[in-house]
């Protein structure tokens, strides 16, 4: 069954949730792991695709953003698309639940300091904890 963590992030910047996906993916790609990264909108997915390759000196993180002819990347990043061969890591952005979060080993909530984003994730919260799904949480 999946394992869904709640990554709750003290740092309330626009930027916050964004900086710690990186570093998450990177940690992850480290370990071998692949990754795949649903935004919330397209202005998102590309600011994250800019991001994994300048959130910290000397980082790489492989990457590219999800098409049907590219997925072999480590790490992956898309919008409203189903990531049909990934199913290791999900790290969601998003407000809302993908409906293929159930096929990955692993998903990562992140909430940021927003109290909007706040509400919306402890909807995320009850509908994994309604479901049975394992859950811990973070205070980073």
């Amino acid at each position: 069954m999946t394992q869904v963590d709640f990554y709750i992030l003290s740092d309330t910047s626009s930027q916050a949730c964004s900086l710690f996906s990186c570093r998450l993916a990177e940690k992850a790609y480290k370990q071998g792991h692949r990754v795949f990264i649903n935004t919330d909108s397209t202005p998102q997915l590309k600011q994250l695709d800019d991001l994994l390759w300048t959130f910290r000196a000397g980082s790489f993180v492989p990457h590219a953003v999800y098409t049907e002819d590219c997925h072999a990347q480590p790490v992956l990043l898309g919008h409203g698309v189903d990531p049909e061969d990934h199913n290791d890591v999900l790290v969601n952005m998003a407000n809302e639940i993908p409906a293929f979060f159930s096929r990955f080993e692993r998903v990562a909530e992140l909430v940021g300091g927003d109290e909007k984003e706040r509400t919306a994730a402890r909807e995320r919260y009850r509908f994994y904890q309604d479901r049975g799904y394992t859950l811990n949480t973070h205070k980073i």
